[in-house]
């Protein structure tokens, strides 16, 4: 079971302030670079982790279409040539040089709606050789979890969301799926700003048990 002092540091960003966001509508998703068996792999895992959030997964949303896009890349410059890319991500010619300069392999950006609801998430992945080696459920299940909240950018540096069991099926750890439930409970906000945001959420997981 998660602490407050455990759930408060997922939220953190890093110039200290505690900023909580889940989705506010169904989750449309598309992913782009894959093949056929990979892309019902991927749909499959935000399915289980909606399910599982109790949330819930919708084929179009009436104003964006797809609000959950998943990118598969083999180098960050393909995004510079993908058309209207960069009406979705402001400043996109910097954000790509941070990206190669970071040698990073996965990137995500969020809108928000007038409540301060998700309202769609941009994943950009690099398959580089540590993606490669994470398989492709465990990839799936990876992305799909860290797409449903607005995490802090150190959520996950130290510690999975996922576990292997002794069969070697991948699985979202119990805590994160708890954490993900009181998140998705109806009685809490949308959208938190505040750090007492996470006593309740520590509170909404016991309460659970």
């Amino acid at each position: 079971m998660l602490t407050a002092s455990e759930i408060e540091p997922m939220f953190t960003r890093t110039d200290g302030s505690y900023v909580f966001a889940r989705w506010g509508r169904p989750i449309c998703p598309v992913v782009f670079g894959v093949q056929d068996e990979t892309l019902i792999i991927m749909k499959s895992a935000i399915e289980a982790v909606c399910i599982a959030s109790g949330h819930c997964t919708d084929e179009l949303d009436p104003e964006l279409g797809s609000n959950l896009m998943m990118f598969f890349f083999s180098d960050w410059e393909e995004l510079r040539a993908v058309p209207d890319l960069d009406q979705m991500i402001p400043q996109l010619d910097s954000v790509v040089d941070r990206l190669l300069t970071a040698q990073a392999n996965q990137y995500r950006a969020f809108r928000f709606d007038e409540q301060g609801a998700i309202q769609a998430c941009f994943v950009f992945l690099r398959v580089d050789e540590a993606l490669q080696q994470l398989g492709a459920d465990s990839l799936a299940l990876s992305q799909a979890v860290q797409a449903m909240f607005l995490w802090s950018q150190e959520a996950f540096k130290s510690r999975s969301p996922l576990a292997v069991l002794d069969n070697g099926t991948t699985v979202m750890r119990p805590a994160m799926a708890a954490l993900l439930r009181a998140g998705y409970d109806p009685v809490m906000p949308a959208r938190a700003d505040d750090a007492s945001h996470a006593l309740r959420l520590a509170a909404r997981i016991e309460g659970a048990l």
